[in-house]
């Protein structure tokens, strides 16, 4: 386990060495303990130098995450001529509480259903040759703040008649490619952006896989505007 620290130092120029040394007790911790990982639960496993005082201010120190996820990737697990793909999913973490930033009610793969939370979008590479995955950016998902009951109910309009069978009498074609991407996939598209600019000269993906969610034109477009081929796996 102790033989982990020392990648560590890669990350020295990035930040402090009090937050390196914190980093690497906490690291530690996780590696050892059992049960939910809360900072109470880190500050029991971590021993010497890892008090719940030191742990909070690590959590509340400000650190480029994308940066060091990338940096600590291309010194130790970047096989230059390996054949890497994008992938980006979604995963939710159960959590109950008040004040957790964020929280609201996400569908998890898990339980079939949805679950009050916290979401998280991730982007990894994977590298086909090592079949591994190796996390690169990591954004969480918030919801949409939903407008007041009075201003639904002044917005509502009268049921439309139902549209027989058929196309329209003198519709014409629609341009497929002009699309108005939601919320999710502009935050989806920020972070390629942001991170194709990080590492741009070393790994150029040509495709992005995602799952069956995004199974529909809006994200094969949002895709074809990022230079990808989108591959969708459909989970049954």
């Amino acid at each position: 386990m102790f033989e982990i620290l020392p990648l560590l130092h890669c990350l020295s120029p990035y930040i402090s060495q009090t937050t390196l040394g914190q980093l690497g007790v906490i690291i530690t911790a996780l590696l050892t303990m059992s049960g939910r990982v809360t900072m109470l639960g880190i500050s029991r496993w971590a021993g010497k130098g890892g008090s719940y005082r030191t742990i909070q201010r690590f959590f509340y120190t400000t650190i480029c995450w994308p940066n060091l996820l990338w940096v600590f990737f291309r010194q130790h697990c970047w096989h230059r001529d390996d054949t890497y793909l994008l992938v980006g999913d979604e995963v939710v973490v159960s959590l109950a509480g008040k004040q957790t930033h964020g929280l609201g009610r996400f569908f998890s793969s898990l339980y079939k259903r949805p679950v009050p939370g916290l979401a998280f979008f991730s982007l990894s590479l994977v590298s086909i040759e090592q079949r591994q995955s190796f996390p690169v950016r990591i954004e969480q998902v918030l919801k949409p703040t939903a407008p007041p009951a009075s201003t639904i109910l002044r917005q509502s309009k009268p049921t439309a008649k139902k549209r027989g069978r058929g196309r329209p009498k003198g519709s014409k074609n629609k341009d497929k490619t002009a699309v108005r991407l939601n919320r999710e996939l502009l935050q989806i598209k920020g972070m390629i952006t942001a991170l194709f600019d990080l590492i741009a000269g070393a790994i150029a993906p040509t495709h992005l896989a995602m799952d069956g969610h995004f199974g529909n034109n809006y994200a094969l477009q949002m895709a074809r505007q990022m230079r990808l081929h989108k591959v969708v796996q459909v989970t049954l």
